[in-house]
Order: structure tokens, then sequence, then C-alpha cells
């Protein structure tokens, strides 16, 4: 089943001249945002982009997909509090891309609050703002703590070295968030993987939405029939979404709620094992996991460039022409690290300044939860493993190539192996 995109009619069509790209002072190719070189070490890229372009960059998102990135954090902030100008609505755009394109289905319309404006946003955001708000925050910290154990013990008493990511962060996330949205094993596996290809943007995205689609259906099928204590069965009961819709809002929230959510524990636990203010004693340390997970989304937010509109005609910001019906992503990396704002490393504690959680009428409406979850993955972890430390040098990590997440492949630890946890 393919995810059908046919409700609503698409925007008409601005009598608006296109332009291939921003109007920048220089000209030039647009800078490529796919490449392992982008991967490795974005940051030195944002800053020589910052220097030849200021706050705007004309980039492309995969070969003969052309966008701009927004790197200035003021500009940012206008852009994220400014729909009219800056709507959601990718139809007229996904209509000009050619088949098979990479970055498509990350991007495409979707009946659903992130790719919504005006009446259809508030509708679809209220819907998914009351489901979240059923989900007991205070019995979420036993379900983390029974689904971590299970874990921690298969690797933990055997040669004392793992992969955190594929032994413990990914399927912890991806159970609790089976819980959640009340996914049964079979679902949770097929829309898993399907949500990891979608992120990938590469050749089987595509295939990988049409992999969620069909397992959702069913599932909402389900649900429908036997209803139970979770986020899908609330949006049947208290919303007038059809299943078409709700496939849609289970694909928001599951795709805010994964990969998003598993780099923020990843980057987090790579900070604390390698900053000298949390690894010299993670369990024991100054800071708190509070203060990690501010600090990655400062410096190292796992969904780094995001938030996307398309100006349904050309605008003038920053003396910069952009183009109409073209993608407009938010660099929240960049943006954070904008040296008109940049704080000093110890101000962000506490500081919740960044622009990792998006802004202005789309901005995620479950941090606490993400917090959460987060804080509990990491203490439950760390109160196990106290001695957890990284495995190779950082400079050895590899981080999967793509335009919007910073994410590494692997995270691998060593620690003394330690007796099974009763």
């Amino acid at each position: 089943m393919t995810i059908s995109n046919q409700p609503g009619p698409a925007p008409a069509p601005s009598t608006q001249v296109h332009t291939a790209g921003p109007i920048l002072a220089g000209g030039g190719p647009p800078e490529p945002m796919y490449t392992e070189e982008f991967a490795k070490d974005p940051y030195t890229i944002y800053e020589r982009w910052r220097a030849a372009y200021g706050p705007l960059v004309p980039i492309e998102l995969a070969p003969g997909v052309p966008a701009t990135l927004v790197i200035g954090y003021a500009t940012a902030v206008r852009i994220l509090n400014d729909p009219q100008h800056f709507p959601a609505d990718p139809r007229i755009w996904q209509d000009s891309v050619p088949a098979g394109c990479p970055v498509k289905p990350m991007l495409e319309w979707r009946p659903n609050a992130l790719r919504s404006s005006g009446y259809e946003h508030t509708r679809y955001r209220a819907a998914n703002v009351s489901a979240l708000d059923t989900v007991d925050l205070y019995g979420m910290h036993a379900v983390i703590e029974r689904l971590s154990g299970p874990l921690i013990d298969a690797f933990a008493s055997r040669t004392g070295q793992a992969d955190l990511l594929g032994q413990y962060i990914y399927p912890l996330v991806y159970r609790v968030l089976a819980v959640i949205l009340g996914f049964d094993d079979d679902t949770l596996e097929q829309v898993s993987t399907g949500m990891a290809m979608m992120f990938d943007s590469g050749g089987e995205a595509e295939a990988g939405s049409n992999m969620m689609a069909a397992a959702l259906a069913e599932h909402i099928a389900r649900k429908r029939a036997e209803p139970g204590d979770d986020m899908t069965s609330e949006m049947i009961r208290s919303t007038d979404l059809s299943t078409e819709e709700i496939i849609h809002q289970l694909v928001t929230l599951h795709g805010a709620g994964s990969e998003p959510q598993v780099h923020l524990i990843s980057n987090a636990l790579l900070l604390m094992m390698t900053d000298e203010r949390f690894a010299g004693d993670l369990i024991g340390g100054s800071l708190s996991t509070r203060d990690a997970l501010d600090e990655v989304l400062f410096a190292s937010p796992p969904m780094a460039n995001y938030c996307v509109s398309y100006p349904p005609q050309p605008m003038l910001i920053d003396g910069v022409w952009l183009p109409a019906h073209q993608p407009v992503l938010i660099s929240m990396s960049a943006c954070n690290a904008d040296p008109t704002i940049r704080l000093d490393r110890m101000d962000r504690f506490g500081n919740r300044s960044h622009l990792a959680w998006g802004g202005g009428p789309h901005q995620c409406p479950a941090r606490q939860l993400g917090y959460q979850i987060a804080m509990d993955a990491i203490d439950y972890l760390l109160d196990a493993l106290p001695e957890l430390r990284l495995a190779v040098a950082i400079d050895d990590l590899v981080w999967r190539p793509g335009p919007f997440h910073r994410a590494l492949t692997a995270l691998p630890v060593e620690f003394p192996p330690t007796p099974q946890m009763p």
C-alpha cells in the first residue's frame, strides 16, 4: 500500500517567475549536503558557507534537487514564525522533482500537521497534542526500566564490549515507541525498517515509506477492532480522522520519536564519554544527563537540518531572493552556532534558546516526553555500567551521510563485564 497524497487540493500555482536558486552575490553552483565530507565534519563546512554566503546558502539536498539552507539564527526565527510567507505545503514543489528522488519521501506532502497550514494544520496538530496528553509520563519511567534491563543484560556480562546503537539504543527507543503507539511485534518490525530506510534518503526511501503505510493500515484496523491504552486508540476514539489521516499522524509521530530520539541519546552518550566535564566519572560527574542533552541540542542536534517550508512566491529576505516553491530548510546545527548569538558552553546549561525542537506553529509538541525518554535511557545504562567508555578514537567514528540528520553508524564501547542484573 502506498501512502496516498490524495486528500485536499493542491494550492494554486503561483504566477511568479521561478528561479533556479537563491540570488546570491558571486553565484556559483549549489553546495551539496549529501556527501561523506559533509557528514564527517559539517561544522567546518557551515562556517565556510557562512563566510561565503551569510545566513542563506544555496544547496543541493540530492543531485539536481536545489534548496536554500538557513544558517543565521535571527533569519531562522523570522521564517519559523512566518507561516503565511513560509508555509509547509510542498505539493507544487514535489510535482517538479523526478520520480525516485531520494529525499522526496522525507519532504513530500502528507495530510498531517508537519506538512499543512491554516485550518488543516490546527486540526491535525490538535489531534496529535490530544493523543500525546494521554501518555502517562510517570508510568513511562517504569516502561523504560522494564525494557532497558534485558537489553543491558544481553551484552553486559559477555565480552565487555558492545555497539550501543545496535544493541541498546535502537531497540530500546523503538520498543518504547511501540508501547506508546500500541504496536504489535510485527508492526514494530516493519515500521522500524521502513522509517530507517526513509531517514537514510537513499534509493530505498520510497519503498520504506510504502512498507510503513501498509503496516500502519493493518495496525489501525486492529486497534479499531480491539482498542487499547495507547495513542493510536486515542486518535480513533477522540477524533474524526480517517484511517488514511491517522496513518499520516503515526508516520509523523514515529518519525519524530524514533531516529531523532535514537541519535539524541547516542550523541549525548558520546559527549558524556569524551568530554572531560562528564568523562571522569559518568555516574558521579558534576554535570547532569539533562545538561548533556542540552549541550547536544545546541551543538550536535540529531535532526540537524529540517523544518522545511516552501514560499509560494519569490521572497526577498536578508537581501536574497528565494525562489517560489523551492525548499527552505532551517539548519538547527548552524543556527545554534551562529556567532551573533553563540553562547559559552557553560552558559548553555538550563538554556532552551536552541532551535533543535523547531519553532513557531510547527514546534515539536513532544519535547517533555523526548527529554524524559532520553534521560531515562541514559541513566539506566550508566547505573548498570558506570565505567562505560568509548572503544575507538573519536575520529574513527563514522557519521551517516545525508542532508537531514547528525547520526552515527555505530557507537562502540567497552566496560568491565558485570554479572547479570536480577
